[in-house]
């Protein structure tokens, strides 16, 4: 499937315009994501109708605990991510090759169908960063909401605002993973930037998407409490203190084996934090 967002340069690479990478991806090589291939000139989704992973969750595990509460979803997830975060919980398939995982074949049509058939009232793109198969989700969002579904992203957030605008007019409700609050973090531990991130999420906000946000608190690497303070007040001011806002336990994964898990207190006092600065949904996760 030919990618959407890209444009060709005269030494025969390709520039990928769907993140702020902007990957310049030479014949035969992919970009970050591993996903998006340049064949003779051309990028090519290699995920496309491809899902490694199908499960049918409640709501609450994306999490949402605001939207449609007590339903499921038909979760789907494609190989790639155009992130490198060091404590990635799904690396298997986040950080690895398509060639390298199993998947089945289902076009956008039979995704639906498979929802229909679950009785699932909606679709969840998550796991891995859907974002990089954009163009699936936005032929699967398109018919689920054709089909009286709805769509639902769990995403870090890391995307260029034209495909973004391509997607919201499908998208009903997502989970962002607002990783810190700290540029230098971001590029530390996900390899990317902060503020493309906050563009995203106001993106979202002012199309009226449901928004839930998710903040994973890792021992010595974003549990600063006046950082912490510093994001809430940002979401405050920007018209976001009823988003709820989960705060998440860190468990040692991947590229962070060492580290031990966030002591329950320090999710406390980020919650006390949160509520003195006016956010009123506040919940903590993986406890």
């Amino acid at each position: 499937m030919e990618c959407r967002y890209y444009q060709c340069l005269d030494d025969g690479r390709v520039e990928c315009l769907l993140c702020p990478h902007h990957c310049r991806i030479s014949d035969g090589k992919t970009g970050i994501c591993r996903s998006r291939r340049n064949r003779g000139g051309a990028l090519i989704s290699e995920v496309y109708a491809k899902p490694c992973a199908l499960a049918i969750d409640p709501i609450e595990k994306k999490p949402l605990y605001h939207f449609h509460p007590g339903t499921t979803c038909l979760s789907l997830a494609c190989t790639g991510c155009n992130f490198r975060c060091l404590n990635c919980q799904n690396y298997d398939i986040s950080q690895a090759s398509p060639s390298d995982v199993n998947h089945y074949e289902l076009s956008p049509e039979d995704i639906v169908a498979l929802c229909q058939k679950h009785h699932c009232p909606g679709i969840a793109y998550t796991y891995t960063e859907p974002l990089t198969y954009i163009e699936y989700i936005i032929d699967c969002a398109r018919l689920a909401h054709e089909a009286g579904l709805w769509n639902i992203l769990v995403t870090a957030g890391y995307v260029c605002q034209e495909p973004l605008k391509d997607l919201l007019p499908y998208l009903d409700a997502a989970n962002i993973d607002l990783k810190s609050f700290s540029d230098d973090i971001y590029n530390k531990v996900s390899g990317g930037h902060l503020q493309p991130v906050l563009d995203t999420i106001l993106t979202m906000h002012e199309a009226g998407v449901w928004i839930e946000l998710t903040n994973l608190v890792i021992p010595d690497v974003n549990d600063d409490m006046d950082m912490i303070r510093q994001m809430c007040r940002w979401l405050v001011e920007n018209d976001l203190a009823n988003a709820p806002l989960h705060f998440s336990r860190f468990f040692p994964r991947y590229k962070m084996p060492d580290k031990s898990p966030t002591p329950i207190q320090t999710l406390r006092a980020a919650k006390q934090v949160a509520e003195e600065e006016g956010i009123t949904h506040i919940y903590l996760g993986n406890i």
